[in-house]
């Protein structure tokens, strides 16, 4: 299969062209602007596969990804966003830019040139915040509380559009909290990893009481591949870990894994809206395509942390540190 990857020099695009690289024989296009989180010396180690090509370029650019596309590509998985919370509330117009009118323009090229799959790469955030008990389902209201979370809603809404409308074979995965290697060093895990190596204090925001479900890149890897092969046409599938954590639990076992003090922790003010609680109900996926994640959280954490010391040289050149 021929398969279009956006944003594929990110964090989870990254790992998640490793896996396709590594289990069967698909064809792959990678379109990645390269915009800060976008590092194409992730895939340094793949530049000369003969399965694998890289064009840099927006999603937004409609001209060339319709050179792309119709070059006979099968599948589009659509990575490409602006993710984080906080640039959101610093300045939205490029979250609605990439994360909406670019979902547009690949939708409406994967439905001109009918396109055998599109999915959706989500995030659990487009639901809101839950309260102490119970989980997020694919039934869940939309919700979001960020002007990222409300973009990644509004592409999923247009998904659900072009598949009711026009017939567009698609899938939406919205997945919890990611960890693992090539993340970049903005998110919880990774900033605290860094921050705790180069001994900096660590902002935990408000009471640090926020709680979110961790899964690693690879599980999300591996739920990403069966909905792309497996996925019933039009179907939300939630991805999560089953491993509640909050920061505070997360900022210790970083400290106790590198042997680190308490004194690094720097309580900060609270971010507008942060939502408190994220929990995810994996079932559909677990029951309809046989997935679970595999990845035990301590033993994930513990090669997280030893990933990040073993390649200081790649998050130095992102965000170098005395």
């Amino acid at each position: 299969m021929k398969v279009l990857i956006t944003g594929g020099a990110g964090f989870i695009g990254t790992n998640y062209i490793y896996y396709l690289l590594g289990n069967g024989q698909d064809e792959i296009i990678n379109l990645d602007l390269l915009s800060y989180a976008g590092n194409l010396s992730n895939l340094a180690r793949v530049k000369n596969n003969s399965r694998y090509r890289f064009i840099k370029g927006d999603i937004c650019d409609r001209g060339l990804v319709e050179r792309i596309v119709r070059e006979g590509v099968e599948a589009i998985i659509n990575f490409a966003a602006e993710s984080h919370v906080d640039r959101s509330i610093e300045d939205p117009n490029i979250f609605i830019r990439t994360n909406v009118q670019g979902t547009q323009v690949l939708l409406d090229l994967a439905a001109q040139y009918r396109v055998q799959k599109f999915v959706q790469i989500s995030t659990d955030e487009v639901y809101g915040s839950l309260g102490g008990e119970g989980y997020f389902t694919e039934e869940s209201p939309l919700s979001p509380n960020s002007p990222y979370s409300a973009s990644k809603a509004s592409a999923d809404l247009l998904v659900r559009a072009y598949h009711q409308t026009y017939g567009l074979c698609t899938n939406v995965t919205r997945c919890s909290n990611n960890y693992g290697p090539y993340q970049f060093p903005e998110k919880l895990i990774p900033l605290f990893i860094i921050n705790a190596l180069c001994d900096q204090a660590m902002p935990v925001y408000g009471d640090g009481q926020n709680i979110r479900d961790w899964i690693h890149v690879s599980d999300h890897c591996r739920a990403i591949d069966l909905v792309l092969r497996k996925g019933e046409s039009g179907r939300v599938y939630n991805i999560g870990g089953g491993m509640e954590k909050t920061n505070l639990e997360i900022t210790r076992e970083i400290l106790r894994e590198l042997n680190k003090p308490w004194s690094l922790v720097k309580f900060v003010a609270d971010r507008p809206g942060h939502d408190r609680r994220y929990a995810i109900d994996y079932t559909r996926i677990k029951q309809e395509l046989g997935w679970q994640p595999g990845v035990d959280f301590k033993k994930g954490l513990k090669e997280t942390i030893n990933w990040y010391q073993c390649n200081k040289a790649w998050w130095k050149q992102l965000n170098p540190k005395d």
